[in-house]
């Protein structure tokens, strides 16, 4: 049997320099339609097993989605992790042509890893794509509006009237952007929208960045996607060292929509309560039973998505309906 083939691509905004396992060098195409095109008829006559990508702002999506329509495994990983594969096999350089042969080397790994399914997922379809859009540019303006407040406070008299207009105006937008985010929701995921709305604490913000950034919701099992988010603790233990566990990485903005979420179940809905003060009353830090709820959310919500159901009062009574 012949030695599988694996490709790495590094991305750019205008070129994909392209590296293939047991090929000698690289060889490079336009990051536009007709480089694309090429591309994927060169990549698809090599039958590679699996295809690795950096995530770069985005200019990666047309190629790796170009392939995976060809029927390859294509896998779209984070540049942090890709330079910490780099630095462990000790290549400190970085050129393109280096960064395509070492993510060809990192598809190789990839591909015997045992949870590669994690790596290699379908990309995000157009509805989702769009809501991811308007998700973040939620974020963008909310961002903008926090600096323009906290500008205001020190504004001088010349310069607060500017101030006040620009907040009057992403006010606007944010208002405008909620209500697509609202009408897009309807539109295209209405069913699972409505059902993760009726847990205590999740608002229509919540609903969007969790369809958006979280397609993964009930298609996994509760400790998977607790990982995914960034809301397992980790093992620091060495030897006879038992460290703190703590936790790490994941979405972080997920995660912290999924906080503020808590905040709200905590203090509203007895189920999340009780569980709250019954890990304040056993010793732990509010940090950790607050994260012990966030899991506890997650994995709810997880399981509602995954059976089509809703939050059932009759079953967890006791929740006022107050939403954030």
């Amino acid at each position: 049997m012949s030695e599988p083939v694996f490709v790495g691509i590094d991305v750019a905004s205008a070129t994909l320099e392209v590296a293939c396992s047991g090929c000698p060098g690289t060889w490079q195409v336009t990051n536009d339609e007709a480089g694309i095109a090429e591309l994927g008829l060169r990549v698809a006559e090599l039958r590679p097993a699996l295809v690795v990508l950096e995530a770069t702002g985005g200019y990666e999506f047309s190629a790796a989605s170009t392939l995976q329509s060809q029927g390859l495994a294509v896998a779209v990983v984070n540049p942090r992790t890709a330079r910490a594969f780099a630095r462990a096999m000790g290549l400190l350089a970085k050129t393109d042509a280096l960064d395509a042969r070492l993510l060809a080397s990192f598809a190789r790994v990839l591909h015997q890893h045992p949870e590669r399914d994690r790596f290699v997922k379908p990309l995000a379809d157009d509805a989702r794509q769009q809501l991811q859009a308007l998700v973040q540019r939620r974020r963008q303006l909310v961002e903008m509006q926090t600096a323009e407040k906290l500008r205001r406070r020190q504004a001088q008299a010349a310069s607060s009237a500017s101030v006040g207009r620009v907040l009057a105006f992403l006010a606007q937008e944010l208002a405008e952007n909620q209500s697509a985010i609202a009408a897009h929701l309807q539109q295209h995921h209405s069913d699972l929208a409505e059902a993760l709305a009726t847990v205590p604490g999740v608002g229509q913000t919540s609903v969007a960045v969790l369809i958006a950034d979280l397609p993964e919701l009930g298609k996994i099992d509760r400790r998977k996607i607790a990982a995914l988010v960034g809301v397992a603790p980790m093992n620091r233990d060495s030897g006879q060292m038992r460290g703190q566990r703590s936790i790490w990485g994941g979405r972080h903005d997920v995660r912290r929509t999924l906080y503020m979420a808590t905040l709200v179940a905590v203090r509203f809905c007895s189920v999340f309560r009780t569980f709250y003060q019954h890990l304040l009353a056993k010793g732990k830090a509010k940090k950790v039973a607050l994260v012990a709820s966030m899991r506890k959310l997650l994995a709810t919500l997880n399981s509602m998505a995954k059976h089509g159901s809703r939050w059932n009062p009759m079953l967890h009574d006791g929740c006022v309906p107050v939403t954030t």
